[in-house]
């Protein structure tokens, strides 16, 4: 479990799977992601992030607020997706509920994640890809030290066709 002031990052639980769901069929929360998940396949996400903190130990962690307890969305770190530019390497992600935009909760559990990387991965660099037209999220990327890479736009090859077109950021090891 990561703590920050306002945030813990931390496993997955069954309690998480009807807010997660819930922000899988929200169309904003969505617009950069694909289309709306049915249950069983929001359900199949947790369970891939479940794997992955078995296997690595860590993952894209779910992400509460410590003070009410409310689960928020995800962020964390994963191995890079397959058939992307960042194969091989450390992700960064996040994916907060549309209410919890704009808070500085994203850039805190990010932030968080990045520490813990420093802290536990022997790695040169955390890696993150986004859909083009994701300002949001690049911008966060940004605002984090993140760097766009040279060379690193792609066509993403598991994204819709509206989304297909990603850029790829890194942060090297300070």
């Amino acid at each position: 479990m990561i703590e920050t002031e306002r945030l813990l990052l931390r496993g997955w639980t069954d309690a998480d799977r009807a807010p997660f769901h819930a922000m899988c069929t929200d169309p904003a929360v969505m617009a950069f992601i694909g289309p709306l998940q049915s249950r069983a396949e929001s359900d199949a996400g947790i369970d891939r992030q479940l794997g992955l903190l078995a296997q690595h130990g860590h993952c894209f962690w779910a992400v509460e607020r410590r003070e009410d307890g409310r689960f928020l969305g995800f962020c964390g770190l994963k191995p890079g997706a397959a058939g992307t530019p960042i194969e091989g390497e450390v992700e960064i992600g996040w994916r907060l509920a549309a209410t919890y935009w704009g808070q500085g909760y994203a850039q805190e559990a990010a932030r968080a994640s990045l520490a813990w990387a420093w802290q536990q991965l022997d790695v040169p660099a955390v890696a993150a890809i986004v859909a083009e037209g994701n300002a949001r999220s690049w911008g966060l990327m940004e605002r984090l030290g993140m760097q766009r890479a040279v060379g690193g736009d792609f066509d993403h090859p598991a994204a819709i066709p509206a989304l297909r077109r990603h850029r790829s950021y890194r942060i090297a090891r300070p």
